[in-house]
């Protein structure tokens, strides 16, 4: 029924309804980090609950491949005007972390059940062990606060009290909860709406038609992407900085095949799951929204005319073995997943990078640190708790200009807050939020330039908690000659007496007085950065965003009182070395990889694989500790041998089959 003239007709009523959702959620929600941050989804559901409509510009794009399908069937008997909602990551792993509170609403159209509306907003506070539930360092989900199955919390448009009661005494900020989740509600109210003038005035079978024509249009574009990549194999490997306090890189390693208008992404060879909070709860599903995320950013890179909805899923196989980082089992913490799943895009954007090198750009920086504060407003005797600002970084270098500065591509979609709004909310002061220079790879199209931001705190006892703190030693990296970009780092009291580094910890209690700065890692560079213009490099001076010794370092170009000294640097660019290699990684990784060789990772995981699941990370931890001095697949050979020596209990690693990809 559906040609595409009417298709694309059907598609514009989509997502003007979805977008109807979103500023009904944005402009009624209590906390900043929903009304301003904009870390919310909402969305339309087919029948089965999988996702045909999101909006363009409003709220996270993360989950526009998601499938509601396992928590809908886990409540069942649905009526006109119930709402169910879950935060718990294990229960059909639909809510990936605590303070992501989901809902959804069946619509019904003259008795029959004909869609659903949904989505999710970020809870500032879930209560746990830490203020805003989140840090590393927790061990367990039971630390990450309260959890809810999948339940019914709307009854025939009526609210279940007990249960917001029950909410409301386990969290630090209960108004901000009650008042989003509220919020939320309208927002499905609102999509139950639309879709019900939809099915007016394109009649019911229309309707049912044209969801399910959306999915296999989004399908279709997906494979047509895949088909124009070259078939082929390739790898890429990224690492988190730490995967505890332990202090110890987090492999991800991806392995790419595609074959015609489908592709499979094999993770196999990453690390175990972790005794830290930074696991990603996939439950194995082959097609989970979570580890696709990247994907759709390379989709839609490829083609700004896609359509985002669950359709886009269906020609990608993931695998990721049971007991890993990103396919943990009960009650393995979750709470940062975020960081690793910045660090999951950066796996998957290398690898698409080498199937389709003059596509796609450097590394974006990777990191989105998401700060709150708890702390006395001195004014009211109050305690406030509050999402500060997101610091986030650079886009990378693309194809055709320089990425974008502060605002890192995969991490762009969380909006700053006005200062001005913030130091109404929280008794803060900022010092500075801005650009950091020389942060951005150089290259013939530059990274973006990280953010930097410091404010002061005056009570005592203030509690941050800036999760997500990443890109502390592993660069994002450039491509085709660009140069990784600048780290990002963490210091209390610059420029004092009292100056500490933080480098990645992601709780701190700070005293009156203390001012904390924040800064993010750059975008990695893209091309030669000899080739750049010289006027684009003296502009970029100018600007503030290059030193003038950057300029000759980095760049060749010699500047003397604000002017380029164009024989200066036709010298200085005729003696340096042209870059050769694909990616750029920095010195840090080049030397870890010096020790950490691929067979010595090939040997740990083999090890890690055959052991029973509880034991993968201690036995992770112990080898690394006792790898200092060692070096490659002998190095890991022996400190396996000393760790069993000196833990007997020990089990022996089994052997493992690898299952290949079907």
């Amino acid at each position: 029924m559906f040609d595409q003239t009417n298709l694309r007709v059907f598609a514009n009523h989509v997502r003007a309804a979805a977008e109807n959702m979103a500023y009904t959620l944005q402009r009624t929600a209590h906390s900043a980090f929903v009304k301003e941050t904009e870390d919310f989804t909402v969305m339309l559901m087919n029948r089965k609950g999988e996702t045909f409509g999101v909006p363009m510009g409003l709220g996270a794009t993360w989950y526009p491949g998601l499938t509601w399908g396992r928590v809908i069937d886990m409540v069942g008997d649905y009526r006109p005007g119930d709402v169910a909602f879950t935060n718990d990551p294990y229960s059909g792993h639909v809510a990936t972390h605590a303070p992501d509170t989901h809902l959804w609403k069946p619509v019904f159209h003259d008795g029959e059940l004909i869609a659903w509306t949904g989505g999710h907003i970020h809870n500032t506070d879930m209560g746990g062990a830490v203020p805003a539930s989140l840090s590393r360092a927790l061990t367990e989900i039971h630390q990450e606060g309260i959890r809810f199955p999948p339940m019914k919390l709307v009854r025939e448009g009526v609210f279940d009290e007990t249960i917001l009661s029950i909410m409301t005494t386990n969290v630090r900020k209960p108004d901000l909860n009650v008042g989003d989740i509220k919020a939320l509600v309208g927002a499905l109210n609102t999509g139950e709406r639309k879709i019900l003038a939809m099915v007016q005035k394109f009649g019911k079978q229309a309707f049912l038609e044209g969801a399910e024509a959306l999915l296999d249009h989004a399908e279709a574009q997906a494979r047509s992407i895949l088909r124009s990549m070259p078939d082929g194999t390739w790898e890429f490997v990224d690492y988190a900085d730490e995967d505890s306090v332990e202090a110890n890189p987090c492999r991800l390693k991806l392995t790419l095949t595609i074959r015609g208008g489908e592709a499979v992404l094999d993770f196999t060879g990453s690390d175990p799951q972790l005794g830290s909070s930074l696991n990603v709860p996939s439950g194995g599903d082959p097609r989970h929204t979570i580890l696709l995320v990247g994907v759709y950013y390379v989709l839609y890179t490829l083609n700004p005319n896609i359509l985002l909805n669950t359709g886009l899923t269906r020609p990608f196989t993931c695998i990721a073995p049971e007991g890993s980082v990103l396919n943990p089992v009960q009650p393995a913490a979750v709470g940062m997943r975020s960081l690793t799943c910045a660090r999951l895009r950066s796996v998957i954007f290398g690898a698409f990078s080498q199937a389709v090198p003059q596509r796609l750009p450097a590394a974006p920086a990777g990191n989105n640190c998401i700060v709150n504060v708890m702390t006395t407003d001195e004014r009211t005797g109050r305690t406030v708790l509050a999402a500060v600002n997101p610091v986030v970084g650079g886009g990378g270098g693309m194809p055709h200009r320089d990425g974008t500065n502060g605002s890192g591509a995969d991490a762009a979609y969380l909006k700053n807050t006005p200062i001005e709004i913030t130091e109404t909310e929280v008794p803060i002061e900022f010092l500075r939020y801005g650009l950091a220079r020389d942060s951005g790879g150089a290259g013939r199209w530059r990274g973006g330039l990280a953010t930097e931001m410091a404010f002061k705190v005056f009570a005592p006892g203030s509690r941050i908690t800036a999760r997500n703190r990443d890109r502390s030693f592993f660069r994002p990296w450039g491509v085709l000659g660009g140069r990784a970009a600048g780290l990002s780092d963490m210091v209390l009291n610059p420029g004092t007496d009292r100056y500490l580094r933080l480098g990645n910890i992601d709780t701190a209690v700070l005293q009156p007085g203390d001012v904390l700065e924040i800064r993010s890692a750059g975008g990695g560079g893209r091309g030669n950065p000899l080739e750049r213009e010289t006027w684009r490099v003296a502009r970029d001076v100018q600007r503030g965003y290059v030193s003038v010794e950057a300029s000759e370092q980095d760049y060749g170009v010699v500047i003397r009182q604000g002017v380029v000294d164009e024989a200066a640097t036709a010298r200085l660019r005729s003696l340096a070395p042209v870059p050769v290699a694909h990616f750029h990684f920095g010195p840090e990784r080049e030397g870890y990889e010096a020790q950490w060789t691929p067979a010595a990772y090939a040997l740990l995981t083999e090890i890690l694989a055959g052991l029973p699941i509880h034991w993968r990370f201690f036995a992770k931890t112990e080898i690394f500790r006792r790898m200092k001095d060692r070096v490659g697949h002998d190095g890991v050979a022996a400190a396996f041998a000393e760790t069993r020596a000196r833990f007997q209990e020990m089990p022996e690693p089994k052997p493992v089959t690898r299952m290949a990809a079907e």
